[in-house]
C-alpha cells in the first residue's frame, strides 16, 4: 500500500498485541490497540480505522457480537483473529460481515497479506466493479459473460450466479450459506450439495487443472474463495 492505513487491533492478550503491532508498524501502518470490546468500540469511533483485527475471546463481550456493530458504525474491513477453530464460528463470523478469518497461531506475513487484500477491496470498492480478470479468465458482470483465453465460455444461469457472487468479492471467503441464499434462496441454504455440483462444473470449464483448483478454492466446511493473484 502506498499510503499508511489505520489499523485497530482489538485483542486482550498483550503478547499478541505486541507481535501484531510490530508487524503492522514494520509494514508502515498506524496502529491503535484495545484490550476489550468497550475500548475497541470507543477507538472505532475516535480513530476511524481502515481495518479492524478482532479477537473473539474478549473479556467483556464475545467478539462475534461486535462484528455487526462494527459493520453498522464503520466502513472498516474486519479480519477475525481467533484461537477458535470451530467451523461454525468461522461461518458465523463471515455471515455476520467479517471479511476474513485467521486462526491463531498465525504467520504475520500471512496476516499482512490478508490486510492488504481487505484494504485493496475497501479502496477500490470491489462490490461495484463490473469486470474481474484472473489469469486468462475474465468475468464481465455487466454483460453476464465469462471468457477464457478470449473465448466465451458457456455456463448455466446457476453457474454464472455462483461465480458472479464470488467475483464481486474477490479473495474473500463467501460462506456456503451466503452463496446458497444468494443463488437459490433462503429455503435452500443447507443444500451444500447443490453448491458443490456447481463449483465442480465451473472448475471443469475454467481451471487449467480441475483436480488442483487455483481459481475457485475451498475453505473446508466454510465456503469458497475466488483467488486473485497480487
Amino acid at each position: 500500500m502506498s499510503a499508511t492505513a489505520r489499523i485497530l487491533v482489538v485483542e486482550d492478550d498483550p503478547h499478541i498485541r505486541r507481535l501484531v503491532r510490530a508487524a503492522l508498524q514494520r509494514a508502515g501502518h498506524a496502529v491503535s490497540e484495545a484490550a476489550s470490546a468497550r475500548e475497541g468500540l470507543s477507538l472505532l469511533d475516535i480513530e476511524k480505522p481502515d481495518a479492524v483485527l478482532l479477537d473473539l475471546g474478549l473479556p467483556d463481550r464475545d467478539g462475534i457480537e461486535l462484528i455487526q456493530i462494527i459493520r453498522a458504525r464503520s466502513a472498516a474491513g474486519v479480519i477475525v483473529i481467533s484461537a477458535r477453530e470451530d467451523t461454525a464460528e468461522k461461518v458465523a463470523a463471515l455471515d455476520l460481515g467479517a471479511d476474513d478469518y485467521l486462526t491463531k497461531p498465525f504467520d504475520t506475513e500471512e496476516l499482512l497479506a490478508r490486510i492488504r487484500t481487505v484494504l485493496r477491496h475497501r479502496q477500490s470498492g470491489e462490490a461495484g466493479q463490473t469486470r474481474v480478470v484472473v489469469g486468462d479468465v475474465e468475468i464481465d458482470l455487466a454483460r453476464r459473460r465469462i471468457l477464457r483465453a478470449s473465448t466465451e465460455v458457456h455456463v448455466t444461469p446457476k453457474e454464472y450466479d455462483v461465480l458472479a457472487a464470488l467475483a464481486r468479492y474477490p479473495d474473500r471467503v463467501i460462506s456456503h450459506a451466503q452463496l446458497l441464499r444468494n443463488v437459490w434462496g433462503p429455503a435452500q441454504e443447507q443444500r451444500v450439495d447443490y453448491l458443490r455440483i456447481i463449483v465442480r462444473n465451473l472448475r471443469q470449464k475454467l481451471e487449467a487443472d480441475p483436480a488442483q483448483p487455483r481459481l475457485i478454492t475451498n475453505e473446508p466446511g466454510v465456503g469458497y474463495r475466488l483467488r486473485v493473484p497480487g
